[in-house]
């Protein structure tokens, strides 16, 4: 899937000279944690929750703590902070530093950069031009449109669909030497040997996953590794 599929086309958005006031009206009217700052259609910016958690007016302002590193700091850096936090316009307190995404950006692309940026959401563009925004929320309302979903599969495709997922897992899941699937009316059976708790867990979640199963019936015993000292054929001590 791409951005194009999940994303919010209606995008609420601020200008650079919007007041901080209606910013902050907008975000919660609209039940929203962050939104674009546009001009002339181009992103320039982005004001978030995290943009606006150190203000003055709160009692939340960041304290200065007098130190040797203090004398180090450039007057600019602290005036560029005090735009930041005291700023009473989209631009004085936005984040420029905009990352951005396209109509065809993989959903997996996504959420890689959502999660490795911390960021809850992200704008996407044609052309330098604002299409839409793709939020975690987005993808969350993705993954509850597919869970559960129902789909109609023979049982062969579903055996085929298991043993597929278990292939792509092999760091975790059995060989095919320890392990038989076997699937009749929607319910997968395994039978077989795992090496842990997590192991048999996982295989579960494995066969759970795939559209069309019912249920998952563990027939799966634990594996024991066998004691290296133990000669069942080895004469003990007392015997003739």
């Amino acid at each position: 899937m791409q951005a194009s599929e999940i994303m919010t086309p209606d995008v609420v958005t601020v200008h650079p000279n919007t007041p901080l006031e209606d910013v902050v009206r907008l975000m919660l009217t609209h039940r929203i944690s962050g939104l674009p700052v546009v001009e002339d259609g181009i992103v320039v910016g982005m004001v978030s929750e995290g943009d606006l958690l150190r203000r003055p007016e709160t009692g939340t302002e960041r304290r200065r703590r007098h130190s040797l590193l203090q004398l180090f700091r450039s007057d600019e850096g602290d005036a560029a902070e005090y735009v930041r936090t005291h700023g009473m316009t989209a631009e004085e307190v936005m984040t420029t530093d905009v990352v951005s995404i396209t109509e065809t950006t993989p959903l997996e692309d996504i959420a890689a950069l959502l999660e490795s940026r911390g960021i809850k959401r992200v704008p996407v563009l044609r052309e330098g031009k604002l299409r839409g925004i793709v939020s975690r929320a987005d993808l969350l309302r993705s993954l509850a449109s597919r869970i559960g979903a129902p789909r109609q599969q023979s049982d062969r495709d579903i055996r085929t669909a298991v043993l597929a997922e278990l292939k792509a897992h092999s760091s975790w899941a059995p060989s095919p030497a320890e392990i038989s699937v076997f699937v009749q009316d929607g319910v997968v059976y395994y039978w077989g040997y795992v090496r842990s708790a997590a192991q048999r867990r996982a295989m579960i979640v494995a066969a759970e996953r795939i559209a069309g199963v019912r249920h998952v019936e563990d027939q799966m015993l634990q594996w024991v590794d066998p004691d290296p000292l133990y000669r069942p054929n080895w004469p003990s001590h007392g015997r003739a």
